[in-house]
């Protein structure tokens, strides 16, 4: 596995959903929302923030869900398709060259779901440059037991910045959490993802 190394991509994911988990018979959850933005491995400071908003095909979006989100299906009927997002992500984060995390494992899931029942290559080809942050500020921070990302930003002293909920401002949160990580225990910690080498600049 060949790996850029200056900086790290961080995602969040909104998908359509339903109060108490209850989904319609006809409908399955799905993408509605990519957010994305990088960690620079450099200076440790987040940039390049992008909100995907991606057209539902295979569900709508629930009362329940715009409450939650913000995002009605007006919004989201004039998103892109799945495919088109793929596209970008590879397009504007050079995706296939970098190492990417999310705040729990369910956006690497929803990712890999997304691109086999579409038949999209993935934008991130595959889950082998893939690190489930939410597991290691647990291993490292929290005695193994995870947290949501507002109470894991609260424990950091980290002021939440823009809405919970939505997919960019998620992923500029989480990654942001990952730089104050990285600034007090050092880019070793990645050692692990990265075939056993502390990252360098190229």
């Amino acid at each position: 596995m060949s790996l850029k190394r200056d900086y790290i991509i961080v995602i969040d994911l909104e998908a359509t959903c339903w109060r108490n988990n209850r989904r319609p018979p006809d409908q399955t959850n799905e993408i509605i929302e990519i957010g994305v933005c990088i960690l620079d491995l450099d200076t440790l400071q987040p940039d390049r923030k992008m909100s995907i908003l991606v057209k539902p095909t295979l569900s709508t979006v629930s009362e329940f869900c715009t409450r939650l989100t913000s995002l009605t299906q007006q919004q989201v009927d004039d998103g892109v398709t799945f495919e088109k997002a793929a596209e970008i992500l590879v397009r504007n984060y050079d995706t296939h060259n970098h190492l990417w995390t999310s705040w729990g494992d369910y956006d690497r899931r929803m990712m890999q779901w997304e691109a086999s029942e579409f038949k999209v290559t993935h934008p991130f080809g595959g889950d082998d440059r893939y690190f489930d942050l939410k597991q290691l500020y647990a291993d490292m921070r929290n005695k193994g037991k995870r947290r949501g990302l507002v109470n894991a930003l609260k424990d950091q002293k980290i002021t939440l910045e823009g809405r919970h909920h939505r997919g960019d401002s998620d992923a500029w949160n989480t990654s942001r959490i990952l730089a104050k990580m990285l600034h007090e225990d050092g880019i070793g910690i990645l050692a692990p993802f990265i075939g056993g080498k502390e990252p360098e600049n190229e």
